[in-house]
């Protein structure tokens, strides 16, 4: 029976990107998100528009990508408790007690989910310029055991204008992607194939109210 690492088509992670195992390389973009059905109906058109003026301006493809999954506030918990046995003000101390009350309850009644949106972008060795269809053929199905680092920044520095260029298209439609380094593809990755992780809550950004940089 095959392993799970033989399922996996990754060869490698590193330099801020995932590298398949037939040398395509790939970035990830974590994105924000927009309520539409909040807005109004001009700011609702406007968004259609704009949305599909940004895909007719790429002329490569991306992957959109939605998960959902179980948010594991026990950190966020243990924080407030060490919190509330330190504050000295009796006023906040009640208010803390509460939230940690109406916390605890809300996770016994319900399941609290975390959403998060991606956009994979992905270049491949016979999209890199100034190679002729010989050389092009011939790396694919020349059998290495290693990418030729010269290769492997060429390719990286195209892989990077196309992140520009979709960071710079979505931000005109109100959204914010920041593009995921080595370590927090890792991490990503290892959640994806262990889906009976929970979500961690990131203290730092539920203390500074915010989700990307």
């Amino acid at each position: 029976m095959p392993s799970v690492q033989e399922k996996i088509n990754i060869k490698d992670i590193h330099d801020d990107v995932v590298i398949l195992d037939n040398g395509s390389i790939r970035a990830i973009l974590l994105c924000s998100s927009i309520n539409f059905f909040l807005k109004s109906e001009d700011e609702q058109t406007a968004l259609t528009y704009g949305y599909q003026d940004f895909l007719n301006s790429l002329d490569f493809s991306i992957q959109i990508l939605m998960t959902s999954r179980k948010f594991d506030l026990s950190d966020y918990l243990a924080t407030l408790e060490e919190k509330l046995k330190t504050q000295e003000n009796e006023l906040l101390k009640i208010q803390i007690s509460e939230y940690l009350g109406f916390i605890k309850s809300l996770m016994q009644t319900t399941n609290i989910m975390s959403e998060m949106f991606f956009i994979i972008i992905p270049f491949a060795q016979t999209e890199s310029k100034g190679k002729g269809i010989m050389d092009q053929f011939t790396k694919i199905f020349k059998k290495e055991k290693e990418m030729p680092i010269q290769d492997f920044n060429q390719m990286k520095t195209q892989l990077w204008h196309r992140v520009d260029m979709v960071t710079s298209g979505l931000s005109r439609i109100g959204i914010k992607a920041t593009h995921l380094k080595t370590e927090e593809l890792l991490e990503l990755y290892y959640g994806m194939y262990n889906p009976e992780a929970k979500e961690k809550a990131n203290i730092t950004a539920i203390k500074e109210n915010k989700v990307l940089e």
